[in-house]
Order: structure tokens, then C-alpha cells, then sequence
């Protein structure tokens, strides 16, 4: 069932475990991240990014997510939500669809024009029922920066400055950045964990943490213990979609024409890779 994000997020953090946001793309991800949320009793959000909405058209995925939410899992609550969203545009746009819930994300402006354009899209989603969330810091992608030695006092987010964020912004949830990395971007050694406790300190709405596809169930437990009650989960989704592919191609001598059988394993693979997350983020029988 179609349920609010932000009452999702509000009972994560109220229950003290987190709920995984995963990235869907098309028919087969959305399905499989619903059937494993399904299987495994749990509440999960679905994400759309400005991309997949180019590629799969934005009304068509919309209701995909919608309508197999509503007739493949009626008792489990399913958000949907817009992710990485950087335009007040893309906002609107997710507003005429019928989008409940987006991100924008105007975190690699200077703080004064982040705090600006938030408020302007908080005050217009508001209006309209949507709940937003912010991101303040900086968590890097592959090819955005180099590789190397980065000082990540740069990226993270500044404890004060969170504070503040919230408070003018009016958001409903946060993400931060505390050495978390989009993609195969290398992460900091060590989560800064101390950053993440005065952040939650200061600010009481949900914490959100992006880059967590390859999380383990140590660093998950310690972070939800300081106040993370949501991960975004995009990279490990795609890396078992296509090894399900590329491995059921080399496993044949005459590749198979049957897009369903092909396309049906990589399905399962994606829900199997869901379903391992759900267990570490401690949501499963949270429905």
C-alpha cells in the first residue's frame, strides 16, 4: 500500500532500525524490490531519479511503482519518492505527476543558496502535501573528483550548519555526508561517527544516509544507533541485475531469445540483493 514517506521515515526512527530506499528503473527492479519488501514483511520507500524518468518516462514509472505497490503488496507500506532531484523543474514536474515525496538536492551549492532554493521547494511542496528531503555536505561520485586523497573535511556536513539548514529550510528529513560515497567511489576509512552523533543532537527529523549499497552489517548497526534511519540503495541493485545477465549469457552456447526467462533471473537476483538489506537494516516484520 501506498504509504508517506515521511510516516515511514518517523517510524524507523521512532522503532530504532532503518528502512532501505531502494533505485528502481524499470518493470523488473520495481517488481523485485516490492516482492522481497513482500516476502520479508517490510516497509520500504521505491526511488525515481531524474534519469530513469528519461529513460522510462515519468508518469509510466510513477504508476509501474504505484500500481504494483498497491495490487503485488496491499499491506506493506511503500513509499514512493523522488531521488537526487537538482531543479526546482524536475519538483514540479514530480508534483504534476502525483509524486508524494522528492529530494532536492542542492547540496554542491554554497550553503546560503541551498538553504534558499530548499526553502522555495519546501514551501511549494508543502502546499501540495509533499514531504522533501535536503541533503547538506557533500557525498562524491566516481568521475566527479579523483580517486585519491581527498580531505574529507570538505564534504561532510558541518554539525552547526545542520542545524541551521533544517531549521530555515523547514525540511522533512536530511541527508548527510560523514565519509559515505556514491558508487564505487572509494569511502573514507571510518565513518566519522562523532560528526554523526552531534548532527543528531541538533537535528531531530530522520537522517539520511546516500552511498550505502555496499554497507555492512557493522558500520549499518553503529549508525542507526546514532540516528540514520534510512540508506539509499542504487549500485548493488544494478551490479545484480547485470552479473544475472552477463552470467546467464556465458553460461549458454546459443544465447537464449526469451527476455522473460533472461530478464526473470536477473529479477530474482535484485530481490535476493533487497532482501539482504532489509535483514541488515533490521526492518524485516516492521510492516
Amino acid at each position: 500500500m501506498i504509504t508517506s514517506v515521511k510516516e515511514i521515515l518517523e517510524n524507523a526512527q521512532k522503532g530504532g532500525y532503518a528502512v532501505g530506499a531502494f533505485n528502481t528503473t524499470n518493470l523488473e527492479t520495481t517488481r523485485a524490490i516490492i516482492d522481497a519488501a513482500n516476502e520479508m514483511k517490510s516497509p520500504v520507500i521505491v526511488q525515481i531519479t531524474e534519469k530513469t524518468m528519461e529513460y522510462a518516462g515519468g508518469r509510466a514509472i510513477f504508476n509501474l511503482v504505484k500500481n504494483s505497490a498497491e495490487f503485488y503488496a496491499p499491506e506493506i507500506p511503500i513509499g514512493i519518492h523522488l531521488d537526487h532531484g537538482k531543479s526546482v523543474e524536475i519538483i514540479e514536474r514530480c508534483a504534476e505527476i502525483g509524486f508524494p515525496s522528492v529530494m532536492y538536492d542542492g547540496s554542491r551549492k554554497i550553503f546560503v543558496d541551498n538553504v534558499s532554493v530548499t526553502k522555495e521547494v519546501v514551501e511549494f511542496c508543502h502546499k501540495r502535501g509533499m514531504a522533501v528531503q535536503g541533503e547538506l555536505g557533500s557525498v562524491p561520485y566516481l568521475g566527479e573528483t579523483g580517486m585519491g586523497d581527498i580531505d574529507w573535511d570538505e564534504y561532510m556536513t558541518d554539525p552547526e550548519e545542520a542545524e541551521r539548514f533544517v531549521s530555515e529550510t523547514g525540511i522533512d528529513a536530511l541527508a548527510v555526508a560523514i565519509g559515505n560515497a556514491h558508487g564505487f567511489f572509494k569511502e573514507r576509512k571510518e565513518p566519522d561517527y562523532k560528526r554523526l552523533e552531534e548532527i543528531r543532537k541538533r537535528v531531530s527529523i530522520p537522517l539520511i544516509l546516500h552511498g550505502a549499497s555496499d554497507w555492512e552489517n557493522g558500520r549499518v548497526v553503529e549508525v542507526i544507533k546514532r540516528g540514520v534511519c534510512c540508506f539509499n540503495v542504487d549500485t548493488s541493485i544494478r551490479l545484480a541485475f547485470v552479473n544475472s545477465l552477463v552470467k546467464a549469457v556465458r553460461a549458454q552456447n546459443d544465447i537464449s531469445f526469451d527476455i522473460r526467462k533472461l530478464l526473470g533471473d536477473a529479477r530474482k537476483a535484485v530481490k535476493n540483493s533487497v532482501k539482504e538489506k532489509i535483514r541488515f537494516f533490521g526492518s524485516e516484520g516492521k510492516a
